[in-house]
């Protein structure tokens, strides 16, 4: 197959770690090389955001990153990119018209790709799917007026849950809100995870690991890693910390990993400022580090020099650094919400617990501290849960089923749902009718 892989604010290509680079970055790079490997021809499309940028750059064979011209070309936060998306989806529909082989299907990834590819497709009648990577409607019922998207979005995916050929949902509990939120047709979506490179995380020695970052052998180390947002939950984690009895957090250190910069400098990073404050209301200051963002490279270190992998958010989509810390054999603690749900099988590979709940959370960590054995076992569980359920390869598998039935002109059980050209003026209509009426 001829995929376009359509993915507006994260770039496979982009630094990981700051606040609009993160799981959705990994998973288009991920999936894109993934399905290459496998023999299919894939074209990532992503916002330019910088006017040095090739516009078609020949990444790996048969993948290639194709920069669209839409809004400036610098970084703009995706929470204000909604008003290019049109500009973004006639670009690439004249880009489709002007390939000499045509695209097979469009997998568009978060609301503003699948509202750009409907555009497109006016081009030319392309099956569509989509995957949403977070709701907005299960976004805003955690974060309130703190959640920058505009009421557009609500409409925005309701449309592209009933105009998709396919949609993917990354857990059972996304399946869960598509269908009880947004009435989304049962029957026309497929539920794939996120995933893990087992050439880039895998078991390392313990020890050896944290001679090698330089972390004392003698302490209990909580990881925290991840892009620093307050609905990641990280102050939960501190928290935490901040509840185990005075014997336990002498002995314990908690580790924070992400942020703009190399360094934990809470002017790029305004989160870590908070965090700092946190720590130090909660009087563990002295047993936080904050080491800011690293590279790829360095994570799986990072994951196997410590002693259990801890992310507490508000809510989650999916959560792949709790899979990447299975994969590296290493317990997880983890909130019961979204994908984490899914992936953390609660006193197996670790253990769920509330959100934004420190005392639950500083329980679990005792049990695990007093305990090594067990965390030993319950990371070998995750080690084995990670290599059975969550490889790329096979997500890129499942993808590409998904794909073909997107394609099989006997999947709907009544006309196909994107007939293409000729609806052309409807759709045009439809959205300026959502763009006037706004949200619900």
């Amino acid at each position: 197959m001829k995929v376009a892989l359509v993915s507006e604010h994260a770039s496979p290509l982009a630094l990981v770690g700051g606040v609009d680079s993160g799981g959705q970055n990994i998973y288009i790079a991920n999936v894109a090389r993934e399905l290459a490997k496998a023999g299919h021809s894939v074209d990532v499309f992503t916002r330019c955001d910088n006017c040095h940028l090739p516009r078609v750059m020949n990444w790996r064979p048969k993948l290639r990153v194709v920069h669209v011209p839409a809004g400036p070309q610098a970084f703009v936060p995706k929470e204000a990119l909604l008003g290019y998306m049109d500009e973004f989806g006639d670009w690439m529909g004249r880009f489709f018209l002007e390939q000499p082989r045509p695209y097979d299907v469009v997998h568009a990834n978060f609301f503003m790709s699948g509202w750009a590819s409907l555009r497109a497709a006016d081009a030319m009648p392309l099956p569509l799917v989509t995957t949403f990577h977070a709701l907005g409607l299960v976004r805003r019922r955690h974060q309130g007026g703190a959640d920058g998207f505009p009421d557009e979005r609500f409409d925005i995916e309701r449309t592209l849950m009933r105009e998709s050929d396919r949609i993917v949902a990354e857990c059972p509990q996304d399946r869960e809100d598509m269908l009880e939120l947004y009435g989304a047709d049962p029957a026309r979506i497929d539920v794939v995870p996120c995933g893990f490179d087992p050439g880039e995380f895998a078991p390392i020695d313990r020890r050896e690991a944290r001679e090698r970052l330089g972390w004392p052998r003698d302490e209990f180390i909580v990881l925290q890693l991840g892009r620093m947002v307050p609905r990641k939950g990280v102050d939960n984690v501190i928290r935490g910390l901040a509840k185990l009895g005075s014997r336990l957090r002498e002995r314990a250190r908690l580790c924070v990993v992400g942020g703009a910069t190399e360094a934990a400098d809470p002017v790029a990073t305004p989160e870590i400022g908070r965090l700092m404050q946190v720590a130090d209301a909660s009087g563990v200051a002295s047993r936080v580090q904050f080491v800011g963002r690293r590279d790829r490279a360095a994570l799986p270190l990072h994951y196997a020099a410590c002693d259990v992998f801890v992310t507490t958010p508000w809510y989650e989509p999916f959560g792949i650094t709790p899979v990447e810390a299975m994969a590296c054999a290493r317990p997880v603690i983890g909130s019961a919400v979204g994908g984490i749900k899914s992936t953390v099988v609660d006193g197996e590979t670790g253990f769920l617990v509330p959100p934004d709940d420190p005392g639950a959370l500083a329980e679990k960590l005792a049990v695990l501290q007093d305990d090594p054995q067990l965390a030993q076992r319950m990371g070998e569980a995750g080690l084995a849960r990670a290599r059975a359920l969550f490889t790329w390869r096979g997500v890129a598998r499942s993808l590409a089923r998904c794909y073909r039935r997107a394609l099989d002109p006997r999947r709907a059980i009544r006309e196909p749902v994107r007939p293409g050209r000729r609806f052309a003026a409807s759709r045009r209509a439809e959205r300026a009718n959502i763009f006037t009426n706004g949200a619900e």
